[in-house]
Parts: C-alpha cells; sequence; structure tokens
C-alpha cells in the first residue's frame, strides 16, 4: 500500500483534504481548527534547536514531518470547507461567468429554428451538445434513465473527451516542429476549458478538462503518464477550489465511473482475447461500460432508486451516434447559413437526431428495461465494503478478507428483511 501512494504522490493530500472535508461537515470544527497549527508550530520551534545535521534531522523525523503537513492540509481543508458552508448560507446573484456561459448557449441555439426537428429532438440536441437542459421534458429524460443512457445528457467526461478528440484531430496537420507542437497543445486546451466553460462548468466536465489538461502537459513535455495520480490531481485541484463538490452527484458518479474503468476494464479485456480488428473495438467499449456499472451501480440505487437492465444493449449503439452528433452539432452551430456544405451537415444533424431519439424509444419500452430498488446510506456503504473485500481477496487470497465480504453481505441481508417486516407490521 505504502508503495502504491509513492508512486501516486497526489493521492495522500486528496485523502487528507476529503478527512478534513468530512470533519467539517459532520462535526464543525471550525473554532478548534486552530489545534492543528500547535503541532506544527511546536515541531518548528523545537528544530530550531535540534542538532545541527539539519540533512540527518530531517531523515531520522521524516514521518514527524510527515504528520506536520497533515496537520496543515487538516486545518486549511477545515477552513476552507467552513468558509464555503458560509457562502452557501447566503443567497448569491448569478456570477458573470454564469451569467456569460447561459448568454452563449442561447446565441448557440438562436439556428436551431432551422432545424426540421420536433421540439423534443431540438431539447435533446441542445442539451448533449451545449448542456442546454431547461427546455427538456422531465419524460424525455426518465426514458433516457430507463435505457441507461441518461450519461449522455450531462455534459461529462464522454463529451469533454468526444470534443477533445476531434480538436486533437484536426489540429494534428499542424507541422511535428517544437513550436507548432506547443502550439496545437494551447489551442487544443484552450477550446476544451471554453466549450467546458459554454456548458456551465459542470463537475464531471470540469474533472475531465483538468485530466485531460494534466494528460497533455505530460505528453507535450514527454513525461510518462500515471492514470491514478492524474485523477487523484484533478480531484485535489476540484475540492482545494470548493470542498462542497464531494457532496455533489455528478462528481461522485463522475470520479467512481473514472476509477472504476481504470482499475476493472483492463482486467475485463484480460477475459477474453479478441483478436479480430473488427470485434476489438465494441468488445473494448462493452468491458468500458460493465466497468463503469461496477462502479456506480450501487450509488445510482442511491440517489435513483432504479437501475437499467438494458444498458448494455443501448450503450454501444448510443455512443456511436451520439460521438458523432456531439461535433457535428457543434459545427453546425458555429458555421454561417450558407456556406459550403453547410445543408449536408444540418442534414447529417437531423438523422443523427432522429435516430438517437427513436433508439431509446425502442428501448425504454422493452418489458422489464429497469427495476426499481433504492439503497439507503447504511446499505450502500455496507455495498461498496463489500466490494472493496472482495477485490482485496482477489489480490491476496486471503481467507479473512473473503469472510468480511460474506459478512457484510449478511448485514445488508438482514437490514433489507427487517425493512420488509417493519412495512408489513410485523
Amino acid at each position: 500500500m505504502i508503495k502504491e501512494l509513492q508512486i501516486r504522490p497526489f493521492s495522500r493530500p486528496l485523502l487528507v483534504w476529503i478527512a478534513g472535508i468530512i470533519l467539517q461537515t459532520a462535526f464543525p470544527l471550525y473554532a478548534y481548527s486552530v489545534l492543528f497549527l500547535l503541532f506544527p508550530l511546536l515541531v518548528l520551534v523545537l528544530s530550531c534547536f535540534g542538532t545541527k545535521e539539519r540533512g540527518a534531522f530531517c531523515y531520522e523525523t521524516r514521518w514527524l514531518w510527515g504528520a506536520v503537513f497533515v496537520s496543515l492540509l487538516l486545518f486549511l481543508s477545515i477552513q476552507k470547507t467552513a468558509c464555503s458552508q458560509v457562502d452557501l448560507s447566503f443567497e448569491h446573484s448569478e456570477s458573470a461567468l454564469s451569467r456569460l456561459a447561459k448568454e452563449e448557449q442561447l446565441r448557440l441555439l438562436e439556428p436551431f429554428g432551422r432545424l426540421n426537428l420536433t421540439d423534443e429532438e431540438k431539447s435533446v440536441l441542445a442539451t448533449i451538445t451545449v448542456g442546454y437542459r431547461e427546455a427538456m421534458d422531465r419524460d424525455v429524460r426518465q426514458r433516457f434513465s430507463v435505457a441507461g443512457v441518461a450519461h449522455i445528457l450531462a455534459v461529462s467526461g464522454f463529451h469533454v473527451a468526444v470534443v477533445c478528440g476531434f480538436l486533437s484531430f484536426f489540429l494534428s496537420f499542424l507541422p511535428r516542429s517544437e513550436p507548432c507542437r506547443w502550439v496545437r497543445y494551447l489551442l487544443t486546451v484552450l477550446l476544451l476549458w471554453l466549450f467546458v466553460a459554454v456548458t456551465g462548468l459542470a463537475a464531471s466536465a470540469v474533472r475531465a478538462a483538468l485530466m485531460l489538461t494534466l494528460f497533455l502537459i505530460g505528453g507535450v513535455l514527454g513525461r510518462r503518464v500515471e492514470r491514478y495520480n492524474i485523477l487523484a490531481a484533478s480531484a485535489f485541484c476540484m475540492l482545494v477550489y470548493e470542498p462542497l463538490y464531494l457532496f455533489d452527484i455528478g462528481f461522485q458518479l463522475s470520479y467512481l465511473a473514472v476509477l472504476s474503468i481504470l482499475y476493472f476494464q483492463p482486467r475485463l479485456q484480460r477475459l477474453m482475447k479478441v483478436r479480430n480488428p473488427l470485434l476489438r473495438a465494441p468488445w473494448q467499449w462493452i468491458t468500458v461500460t460493465l466497468a463503469a456499472q461496477i462502479g456506480t451501480a450501487f450509488l445510482c440505487l442511491y440517489y435513483f432508486g432504479q437501475f437499467s437492465t438494458v444498458f448494455l444493449l443501448t450503450n454501444l449503439p448510443m455512443t456511436l451516434l451520439a460521438t458523432l452528433l456531439i461535433p457535428m452539432g457543434l459545427a453546425w452551430m458555429l458555421l454561417p447559413a450558407g456556406c459550403p456544405g453547410y445543408e449536408w451537415l444540418q442534414a447529417g444533424v437531423e438523422g443523427l437526431t432522429h435516430g438517437l431519439l427513436r433508439l431509446v424509444d425502442s428501448f425504454s419500452r422493452v418489458p422489464g428495461a429497469v427495476f426499481s430498488f433504492r439503497f439507503d446510506l447504511f446499505t450502500m456503504l455496507a455495498a461498496y465494503g463489500m466490494l472493496l473485500f472482495v477485490l482485496l481477496y482477489g489480490r491476496s487470497k486471503r481467507p479473512a478478507y473473503l469472510f468480511a465480504a460474506l459478512a457484510l453481505l449478511l448485514i445488508i441481508l438482514i437490514v433489507r428483511l427487517i425493512g420488509n417486516l417493519m412495512l408489513c407490521g410485523i
């Protein structure tokens, strides 16, 4: 475990920062957090009178200096969380950035009057491309949820990755020289963050933009990229900016999905070797979808109380359609009417939007496409604990981990049984 943390240095401050957020939320410690400063000050004072061999002193007491770092970070985390709670308690006017984003969204949506689409289809297209959700009907969102593709309606890592992929493709025609490589990187990052800003700075979109920015920095500098460390670094940056993101549904689902994909997808892909290049890409996407569902299923049952049974059938075709629709829709909105190829682009956007809605409608009507089963907070935490112990058992083969997982499963079943008996009045 220590070795794993050493190769991912951002995971340590992230865990400490999260601990401070939870402490301040559960037990308000703003007034007492100054106590966390006493220990670092005491150590600094004593170090001034310590041995003259500063190098030896620092090495021999490295765990002590680690405790100083933890104390300072806990103090800052508690203070920042308390400030965010105070800001939340007051009604604030809409920020200038939010107003600018909404104005830009409305400006981009002006050409929608030329589309041969129903109001329902226009609302879906506006949501998928620029994150404008005000015109979307609740029934449409429910159909997407039943089909297991509700994540397509929320501007998230998928949308950011699609936009980044197409930006990288168009900018790949620049020369391969060192100055052009930096120009390509700066343009990609700038346009990527403009897209995230226009779509409303959703937590999942900011997470994806941060991760891609850090990934591109590593690529342009020729450094080895550690995916888990980038994930931890982006989470740390977001929580330092706004600690209450920790309790945002989009933030939780986004990070759990990415963490689950990073861990489970390579293992699922190794279960079956697919050599055919035509089948390799669909199999890879199936494993990505399964990995994301493993990590987010319990959280979805806690927040939404339902789970789609057809998600594996809908995600691949829906992803292909959305991958084409997002860049085509954005390009159509940005291009002036009458330019060469504008009519062809508009026809493509209309056809893809029609196909997207028909596919969702078809799968949402399948009998048994969704089942309802709500988790409470205790059941959700116990389920994730059970999953963690199963993974630990798979790595170490220690029976104690398997016993702990089975014990948690038994506790979940007993709690559910008691709840059902109480509902029946027994």
